[in-house]
């Protein structure tokens, strides 16, 4: 993937952002998480010769409640909505999207926007933000901000109102809460790193006698743009979500669409599948239980760490690896994979896919697990990266590295150091938040679902990821310990 692109910009303000895209249009490119910029890039689609990272803009990395509106700046990342205390309450469809999406390494970095913006019917956000009505906040140089319905922001397949010298700068809808209720529901392949076959968002709200006063259902990759079942809508408004309403709702939805065929599945099973969703979502809501299923502490895979600071750049990266200052020269048009490989000359983080799906490339930045593969070198600049070969405390192995040998986890080896670096970062992440408690097996699956062994070996990986905590939770010291 090195040369997709020559030169990045790294504005280290929003005034400074909007300058670089009045400068540079159409020529340029945005650049944030990366988790979907990069993949087009390395696949042909959209190419440039120039990024404009901006990533470091921490400004806009908020997700914030005011009174009965939730506002997301353009660089809130999906790991913000799962971490915001009111995400079950407030925003549930979304953030029940957000656990869907990727991998948590996925979900570190990308940004809802970014998921908005790239603009593909089968993007799981998208769905549940037209489902609570949400607006989107775009900012130019040139005209100021305008604000759009989310509804009105496509206009066809993967093509949106986003003009070249614009940035999103906040998405906002109003939160749930007392008599508006909203799920999303997903269809894939497989349990995670899975694509939509089909997805929909509901939100209703329900009288005191429990009659549908609103109802706003959208429906993703059925078509090119998501969609709305505006005939289910109205035909719910005055009735109760009983058994028989919730059926004939979803039975209306598939005249609200025609379903697309792709290699993921065919019109006829999206057809029966969205009245399925549909009937499903309603009874749930219905009986009070559109969170079953939803955890109580999602898998992160992430820690705090000390907010990055925005530094200029030009063009060499000054970064930290595994505690030790380096200075990288001619690697800002690489990745922070291939950076750390050819530059830093540390080798342990593979290459498998180049696209984010298998996770050998899986290191920390800035106390975050992400796939280094999907993040341009030039987020490296002022950061701090921890990889394979700096987890362990001088000659003594971390004890997860300790427990795999003890496991007999190992196998080929190639997948082995990013399994590592995202079991770590899960007994990491739940040392620091304690109320998350021991990790349990779905903690543990949820932690390496980005991460393929193509020899099979999961079992003794969980279980070596078992011992780990185990022996990390018995090392610990009692709360009620007294020191001298």
């Amino acid at each position: 993937m090195a040369g997709m692109w020559s030169r990045v910009v790294r504005p280290v303000s929003l005034a400074e952002a909007l300058d670089a895209l009045a400068a540079h249009g159409e020529q340029a490119r945005i650049v944030a998480g990366g988790t979907d910029v990069l993949v087009e890039l390395q696949r042909g689609v959209k190419p440039t010769s120039t990024l404009i990272d901006v990533f470091g803009l921490r400004e806009l990395a908020y997700v914030r409640r005011s009174g009965g509106v939730i506002a997301l700046g353009g660089l809130a990342t999906h790991n913000d909505v799962l971490a915001a205390p009111f995400a079950r309450d407030a925003m549930l469809p979304l953030a029940q999207a957000c656990v869907e999406v990727g991998a948590p390494q996925i979900r570190t970095r990308g940004t809802i926007a970014g998921n908005v913006v790239t603009a593909s019917p089968a993007n799981d956000t998208i769905a549940p933000l037209i489902a609570l009505d949400a607006e989107i906040v775009l900012v130019s140089r040139a005209r100021g901000e305008r604000v759009v319905a989310l509804r009105e922001f496509y206009t066809g397949f993967r093509t949106t109102q986003l003009r070249s010298d614009e940035l999103v700068r906040e998405i906002r809808f109003r939160a749930l809460g007392g008599e508006r209720r909203g799920i999303f529901l997903k269809l894939g392949l497989r349990r995670a790193q899975a694509i939509s076959v089909i997805d929909v968002a509901v939100v209703v709200a329900l009288s005191a006698n429990g009659r549908v006063t609103e109802a706003r259902i959208a429906l993703g990759c059925l078509a090119p743009t998501v969609v709305r079942a505006a005939t289910a809508e109205q035909f719910l408004l005055g009735r109760r979500l009983d058994e028989a309403t919730c059926a004939e709702a979803g039975r209306i939805a598939c005249e609200d669409a025609t379903p697309i065929d792709d290699v993921r599945g065919s019109a006829g099973y999206r057809s029966t599948t969205l009245a399925a969703l549909i009937e499903r979502a309603l009874d749930r809501i219905a009986n009070g239980r559109e969170a079953d299923g939803f955890p109580d502490a999602p898998v992160l895979l992430q820690t705090p760490a000390p907010p990055a600071v925005a530094r200029p750049f030009d063009g060499t990266i000054e970064t930290t690896i595994n505690d030790e200052p380096r200075t990288l020269q001619g690697a800002q048009h690489k990745t922070l994979l291939n950076a750390i490989r050819e530059n830093a000359g540390l080798t342990g983080a593979k290459e498998g896919c180049a696209e984010g799906e298998c996770g050998a490339c899986t290191v920390w930045l800035d106390g975050a697990a992400v796939m280094s593969c999907l993040v341009p070198a030039s987020q490296a600049h002022g950061a701090r990266i921890t990889t394979i070969e700096g987890l362990a405390n001088d000659d003594a192995l971390h004890p997860l590295q300790q427990a795999y040998i003890d496991c007999g986890a190992v196998q080929c080896g190639f997948c082995i150091p990013g399994m590592i670096m995202a079991g770590a970062k899960l007994l990491e992440e739940c040392g620091a938040r304690k109320e998350r408690g021991t990790p349990s097996l779905d903690d543990y699956q949820a932690a390496i679902s980005g991460n393929l062994c193509r020899c099979t070996g999961y079992r003794k990986i969980l279980d070596a990821m078992e011992q780990a905590a185990r022996e990390m939770s018995a090392a610990e010291p009692h709360p009620d310990a007294v020191h001298a």
